[in-house]
């Protein structure tokens, strides 16, 4: 039986890693990439690059599953358009986890979320839509995660912690436990987050500190 064809929305180093951890999965087979007019006709991981944003109403018309592989560091914003975009449009998006990974099967994970190589998610997790949760991760038990986040590389999110929307989580930093992130937050590469953060703050340092607040 041929697999399910999955278009990948963005076609940048991210990507890169996602085309990865399709291919390890197993579970799809890639029909091409969405990015921008100038990369038309070109190809990523030896994956072509057929349409543009513009093209995601006929594309729907045509596949079924999608998902957005724009990276994310200082907004969620392109990620969040393009998410909407693509349900707008009644396009599906699965839920994909690394064969290299653990998921506990008593954690929940939302749709158009990718958990990488290495990465670790334990019992009581509660992971959003549109989630980034990139390689050797750590999400541990009853830790909740909102929509449209990323942790990063070698971040570890601690017991009980709250991860508001959009947010960031630098790589190899630490949430203690049952810290809470206000929506929209920011914390920096190796930042130590003792304490609970203001909505759109960046913080840094060890242990971390409001460093600037983005609107």
């Amino acid at each position: 039986m041929s697999k399910p064809q999955l278009i990948l929305v963005g076609g940048g180093g991210h990507c890169k890693s996602v085309i990865d951890v399709v291919e390890a999965s197993g579970q799809f087979s890639i029909a091409g990439l969405v990015d921008t007019r100038d990369k038309l006709g070109t190809t990523l991981s030896g994956y072509a690059v057929i349409a543009t944003d513009d093209d995601i109403d006929a594309l729907v018309r045509e596949y079924r599953y999608f998902l957005v592989t724009v990276g994310q560091i200082k907004s969620s914003a392109l990620r969040y358009r393009l998410f909407q975009l693509i349900k707008s449009q009644g396009g599906l998006l699965p839920t994909l986890v690394s064969p290299r990974a653990y998921v506990s099967p008593h954690a929940q994970l939302g749709e158009g979320t990718v958990v990488h190589h290495q990465a670790f998610v334990n019992a009581g997790a509660r992971i959003g839509v549109n989630c980034i949760i990139n390689t050797a991760s750590l999400i541990e038990h009853d830790a909740q995660i909102g929509d449209h986040c990323h942790v990063s590389t070698a971040a570890v999110v601690n017991g009980d912690c709250r991860v508001g929307d959009h947010c960031f989580i630098g790589s190899r930093a630490v949430l203690s436990h049952g810290v809470h992130v206000a929506p929209s937050g920011l914390i920096g590469a190796g930042a130590v987050l003792l304490s609970h953060t203001e909505a759109g703050g960046l913080y840094a340092g060890n242990p971390a500190v409001l460093k600037k607040r983005v609107s």
